[in-house]
């Protein structure tokens, strides 16, 4: 693969601002002079592994016992010894080619510092020395250098009172205890701790370069990438003379008297520091505008591979599977919600769970990627992912940018749960069947259109069908024929009066009635204590729970979700009409509503005030119970007399793009007027 760091020769467009601002007219002089003994032999040589060494011995012999790698960073103890063992692995046959090299330049260093040295001339000789290498490799090959004398040196010093070979060894190297005089030394020390950072910062810059994946780097900016790059070999230039003062700042605290800085040569190195941290920061800057490009190309890429993977033919849906789940190779990014076990994605195809569903869920906690996860949230996603019996994606994280975005683009996920189904091949079969799952439960397996339609075919709107098996007293009273009512509404006088007056009515008819109170869609703590004071009073039956009255409202929804993702969400369909006259019952303001019912098919409704009208008249309609019944009775009063005014509001859940176009009203047969809600509430 090409690499990012070779200099720009055949591409001379403008660079676009990109150019480093640290070049000058002598710096352009001095790369003419270092690009002549630039001759590259066309090696490849991954250099990282030998800089992790070389990072680890600046940063355990720091002076003053201070690390230069950051806190947090640094391994120590058995990290530290794995980390190293690690490294020799990788690094035992690049040494033995390099060793050699790493010795003439570690003497080149040791001998210069010790005479009068002329910078420039030895940073040209070490230049030359590792002229046949990238540019990359020139720079880890000289720091590895310099890493060998600086960590012999302060080996020595830091065991210079600990064990007498070293202390033997110190005096004829002439190292001081210096250690014991770190107060007095301490001005020097910073700088050389300044001046080894700055030079680890290139270094491990230029490797970052190098790694680039340059075929993402689109062509436009490659150009600019390039050109920028020809001041890499500046940068290595410097960096070089950087060791070789920080080498004579180290002969400097060598012999029987230590030597200290004058206002001038502190001067210099700061200079040389900030010279080279300027480097760096260009370099930095430069090189998270390749990361960005570079993440973009990515991104679509990854993005396309799933459209692809979801538009292509596929054996089985281990594939696709995998690109949804495990796009970064986490070894078990799943848990398996029977036992708590993180997991690989493979064993879940050995999982007994099928022996009992032939089905499985995974859930995908999709989150805004922009925002980065806090404590609350993920201890909100720990929490709920302990009550899941279903496998979980083990962190939020694992699930990246790409998929995150086919799940909302393709799969139109927003806020509101949904569960797309893929067949054993992989193939999408519903784009959500949540809207089944919460009506028909394991009924609509395989949970595909087709079988949601014929389900809709066969099915008739009964008492039964909307309270399903949320509790099993209604259910007893539908099997016996009861007269029932479900109400709803949030206005406990109303729900009183309302009450009161259809225990009235039944003991004039001599009928037993039961009631049950069904809430309001999204109960708050309003619903809660009208539950209690129901219950207290003895007003009425309640729904078990908030849980109950959640999954009653839940399932109305998802009816009207069900009728409209099959397109069948029209006025001429019973059942919708229906569903659409509940919905907005409870959406209106207004005291409340009411259902009748007798056994599972006979059934009116009206509005609260309108029920309750209805029931005060009960004289008025009291002998056409006997020929009609009660239920029949009631909804000819209705018919008889429609209420001079109404004030109807349909909340239907969705977002705007996936609204019909055209309600008409439950009562009159016109087109609502049609708004858009945006409701945020965190109660």
């Amino acid at each position: 693969m090409e690499s990012i760091l070779e200099p720009a020769t055949k591409m001379q467009q403008s660079d676009r601002g990109l150019r480093l601002s640290f070049s000058t007219s002598n710096d352009g002089l001095m790369l003419k002079k270092i690009q002549a003994v630039h001759v590259p032999d066309g090696r490849a040589i991954d250099v990282r592994p030998l800089l992790h060494i070389v990072e680890d011995i600046l940063s355990f012999a720091a002076p003053g016992g201070d690390a230069i790698v950051e806190t947090g960073k640094q391994a120590t103890g058995t990290e530290a010894f794995q980390h190293q063992t690690n490294y020799q692995t990788n690094i035992t046959d690049m040494l033995e080619t390099l060793s050699f090299l790493i010795d003439r330049i570690s003497i080149e260093m040791a001998r210069k510092c010790s005479e009068t040295m002329e910078e420039h001339a030895t940073a040209m000789s070490i230049l030359s020395m590792v002229s046949n290498y990238p540019w990359d490799a020139k720079l880890v090959i000289a720091l590895s250098a310099f890493a060998v004398n600086y960590g012999e040196f302060w080996l020595l010093a830091q065991c210079y009172n600990s064990n007498q070979l070293a202390k033997n060894l110190a005096i004829l190297k002439q190292v001081p205890g210096i250690l014991q005089r770190s107060t007095m030394l301490k001005s020097q020390f910073d700088t050389i701790k300044d001046l080894i950072t700055a030079m680890l910062d290139i270094a491990k810059c230029l490797v970052e370069f190098k790694e680039i994946p340059y075929n993402y780097v689109t062509e436009d900016f490659a150009a600019a990438v390039s050109a920028a790059m020809d001041h890499i070999p500046v940068a290595i230039y410097w960096t070089i003379r950087n060791m070789l003062a920080t080498a004579s700042q180290i002969t400097g605290l060598s012999g029987s008297e230590n030597e200290f800085l004058s206002s001038l040569e502190s001067w210099e190195l700061s200079s040389l520091v900030h010279k080279l941290s300027s480097m760096h920061s260009h370099l930095v800057g430069l090189l998270a505008i390749c990361h960005k490009q570079i993440d973009e190309r990515k991104f679509i890429e990854a993005y396309q591979n799933l459209q692809y993977l979801f538009n292509a033919a596929q054996i089985d849906n281990s594939k696709v599977l995998k690109a949804l789940i495990n796009p970064k190779d986490d070894p078990l990014p799943l848990v398996d919600g029977a036992n708590k076990k993180r997991i690989y994605e493979e064993s879940r195809r050995q999982s007994n769970s099928l022996d009992q569903n032939p089905y499985e869920l995974v859930w995908l906690p999709v989150l805004d990627s922009s925002v980065s996860l806090s404590k609350i949230k993920q201890r909100k996603f720990e929490n709920l992912a302990a009550t899941m019996t279903w496998f979980t994606l083990h962190h939020p994280s694992l699930l990246n940018r790409p998929v995150s975005r086919f799940i909302k683009e393709e799969w139109r996920f927003e806020q509101k749960p949904i569960v797309v189904v893929l067949d054993p091949q992989g193939r999408v079969t519903c784009s959500n069947a949540i809207h089944m799952m919460w009506i028909w439960g394991n009924l609509a397996f395989p949970f595909t259109i087709a079988k949601e339609d014929a389900l809709w075919k066969a099915e008739t709107l009964t008492l039964d069908f909307l309270v399903d098996g949320i509790d099993p007293v209604i259910l007893k009273w539908i099997s016996e024929e009861r007269f029932i009512f479900l109400y709803g509404g949030e206005d406990i006088e109303w729900i009183r009066n309302f009450t009161h007056t259809v225990k009235t009515v039944a003991r004039a008819c001599g009928i037993a009635m039961e009631m049950v109170y069904v809430g309001k869609k999204n109960p708050k703590e309003n619903i809660r204590r009208n539950m209690a004071i129901i219950n207290e009073e003895k007003l009425s039956h309640c729904l078990p729970d908030i849980t109950a009255i959640l999954y009653f409202w839940i399932r109305i929804e998802s009816m009207w979700n069900s009728k409209h993702q099959l397109g069948k969400a029209d006025e001429n369909d019973p059942i919708t009409q229906e569903i659409m006259t509940l919905l907005s019952y409870d959406g209106s303001e207004g005291y409340g509503w009411a259902l009748l019912s007798k056994g599972s098919t006979e059934f009116t409704r009206a509005k609260g005030t309108t029920f309750l009208t209805c029931l005060s008249d009960y004289d008025l309609w009291a002998e056409d119970v006997q020929t009609k019944g009660l239920v029949l009775a009631i909804h000819d009063y209705f018919l008889l007399n429609p209420t001079p005014h109404h004030c109807n509001r349909l909340v239907l859940p969705g977002t705007a793009d996936r609204l019909p176009e055209m309600v008409t009203c439950s009562e009159c047969r016109r087109t609502m007027e049609r708004y858009i809600l945006y409701h945020c509430c965190d109660e």
